[in-house]
């Protein structure tokens, strides 16, 4: 009976992931394909006269190259400085006592349950009122900051262990340099996933990027991908459109294999056990 179980768990894992990869092998492959021959094509398993005239003409037809260079600009600052904030704010929550600390880690909580779209109007018309709009800034400054990224951060801190930061304290450590020489490289793991979560998030940012530019120049993907949409007028080029959705999930595949190693791992390897 233990062993029809293992095998009917591993076989319902194999189907749930044939279900999630088979549509990404389809949109992998039809972007291969010819426009005229996407729907002749669509059940088949081998696909036949495939080509990279999607790919060439996708590039020649819209400025893509600008658009990936601007999503990955955002996305690597707007992740570099999300991580870096949020650890900070989460060990001085975690670690040290100052005045209306419990007030202010509950004001933060209560951001987490406003919607992102109440935060657009007030954003914009700040971001305007600065001069910022069509520009890096208006696209970075609003995902630095983030309730959930140092909520998970005070979590991790919260159950480091305080003998590390005590050895280092006698060694001549101040608090920076036990944060990060210590506590930092070993909430790696928790970093990784809120690495992961916010360079998806805004790599897949839509609402603000349309609403902060007007020029072809500081557009992103998913802003770029949905005007090149809506520029078709009488047919729609499903080709071009799979191969702009292909190079879209290119950089989020890559971050997480370059990532998965930190989840598998143990949140508290290389600590002391108390």
């Amino acid at each position: 009976m233990k062993k029809f179980r293992v095998i009917f768990g591993y076989f319902t894992l194999i189907l749930i992931a044939i279900s999630m990869l088979y549509p990404f092998f389809v949109m992998v492959n039809l972007s291969f394909v010819r426009n005229d021959a996407i729907f002749s094509q669509a059940g088949n398993i081998l696909y036949r006269g495939l080509t990279l005239d999607n790919y060439k003409n996708v590039f020649a037809q819209i400025p893509l190259s600008r658009y990936f260079l601007n999503s990955l600009i955002v996305a690597s600052i707007t992740t570099f400085g999300q991580v870096l904030f949020a650890s900070l704010a989460g060990y001085a929550f975690a670690r040290m006592k100052f005045k209306f600390r419990d007030s202010l880690f509950l004001i933060t909580l209560i951001t987490m349950l406003i919607p992102p779209q109440v935060n657009i109007i007030p954003l914009f018309f700040l971001m305007r009122e600065m001069h910022l709009i069509d520009s890096y800034p208006a696209l970075i400054l609003p995902g630095l900051f983030g309730g959930l990224g140092i909520f998970m951060m005070r979590q991790y801190f919260l159950g480091f262990p305080k003998d590390l930061e005590e050895a280092a304290c006698i060694d001549g450590c101040n608090l920076f340099q036990s944060f990060f020489k210590i506590a930092l490289p070993l909430a790696l793991p928790t970093v990784m996933t809120l690495a992961l979560f916010t360079f998806v998030t805004t790599w897949n940012s839509f609402m603000w990027p349309l609403i902060v530019t007007n020029s072809d120049g500081m557009r992103t993907l998913p802003v770029g991908l949905a005007i090149f949409k809506g520029s078709f007028r009488e047919i729609t080029l499903w080709g071009e459109l799979l191969a702009c959705s292909v190079i879209c999930t290119i950089p989020v595949i890559g971050v997480f294999l370059a990532g998965k190693k930190y989840f598998i791992n143990d949140i508290m390897q290389g600590g002391v056990k108390e």
